[in-house]
């Protein structure tokens, strides 16, 4: 008997098709608007620094947006053809500091194995169970409680993700000649942009303005990655047990955001039905839940929810959520 979540995935099927003018309109606006807000911050220079890092916000969440396209574009979900979705996603890597075909490979593995207790560790956030967490040395315990906590993920462990670690071709499993490939060429295409920017407006100038903008993009793409998945009721379950459609609809978020969010941040908040069908342009989601209203209220959180989940880091199998280290030294004792 077909589940009432792959009999859903199955109806998005014609939602799949992307809209021509719609990408190009998403891309060429969102292109634009950064570079006019990097322009703009760079002219602001010679009158408040305080003026640049207020410009910096909006200029972060453009970039944000072009994310979100080459996200797309690694669904295959963006062009009708791929070869120019590649081509696309290829270039704006280098302004997300993201190499596109290594990015690609693990995120696809993150779709095919979210919520699957057996495969963990590619494109997600690292989490443990209770269980785990407590197997664990003192030292080893101390290094996942920094990892998980809000103020370094989001910070400079945000940063470190994009600036470094995706610099580092060695992080690839061997065998992934083609994901190496592309985080080399990557660094190459980063300091090609780098260096000629760099002699166009000064050294100096660049890292002033490009600064902030990295830095905020960087906390933003990890906090909307974390909340499409992190939050109490959150799905975890093992291998036999697995489902993609049940792991999509109740392990991936509805985030709710004001309208001017949702535009900048490409809709990624519709993270439930992406997960149902990730051939679904970003564009076309709402559109989705305009045509089925019953996808509204399934993992519908706020954004101030999302901001209370940060304190959640390990999955009680027990209970079936998320807990907090404290709650979980509380249930230990209680166990105990």
């Amino acid at each position: 008997m077909t589940s009432p979540a792959k009999a859903l995935a199955a109806v998005l099927a014609p939602y799949r098709r992307p809209r021509l003018g719609k990408s190009l309109w998403q891309l060429g606006n969102s292109a634009v608007l950064f570079v006019a807000a990097w322009i703009g911050m760079y002219l602001l220079l010679d009158v408040s620094y305080w003026l640049v890092l207020a410009v910096a916000v909006p200029a972060a969440f453009f970039l944000v947006r072009l994310f979100i396209v080459q996200h797309d574009c690694g669904h295959g979900a963006f062009f009708a053809k791929q070869k120019v979705a590649d081509w696309v996603g290829r270039a704006i890597g280098v302004l997300t500091l993201t190499p596109y075909a290594y990015w690609r490979k693990t995120h696809a593995l993150h779709h095919a194995g979210a919520g699957n207790l057996e495969h963990r560790g590619f494109g997600d956030v690292h989490t443990l169970t209770v269980q785990e967490y407590f197997a664990l040395s003192r030292w080893r315990r101390l290094g996942y409680r920094l990892y998980r906590n809000p103020f370094v993920l989001f910070g400079p462990g945000a940063a470190f993700q994009f600036l470094v670690w995706h610099r580092i071709p060695w992080i690839t499993p061997r065998g992934w000649s083609r994901e190496r490939a592309s985080i080399l060429l990557t660094d190459l295409g980063i300091a090609a942009v780098v260096v000629t920017v760099g002699l166009l407006v000064g050294w100096a100038q660049f890292v002033l303005v490009q600064a902030p903008i990295t830095v905020l993009a960087c906390s933003l793409g990890v906090y909307l990655f974390y909340v499409q998945h992190q939050f109490e009721r959150t799905y975890w379950e093992h291998d036999k047990a697995w489902s993609y459609a049940d792991a999509a609809l109740e392990g991936s978020s509805f985030l709710v955001l004001p309208k001017v969010l949702q535009w900048a941040t490409g809709n990624i908040g519709f993270h439930h039905v992406h997960h149902l069908n990730a051939r679904i342009p970003n564009y076309r989601l709402p559109e989705v839940l305009r045509d089925h209203p019953e996808l509204a209220n399934v993992t519908r959180i706020t954004l101030w929810q999302s901001i209370r989940y940060a304190g959640l880091a390990l999955w009680d199998e027990s209970q079936r959520r998320l807990v907090s280290f404290r709650r979980a030294r509380r249930l230990a004792r209680a166990d105990g």
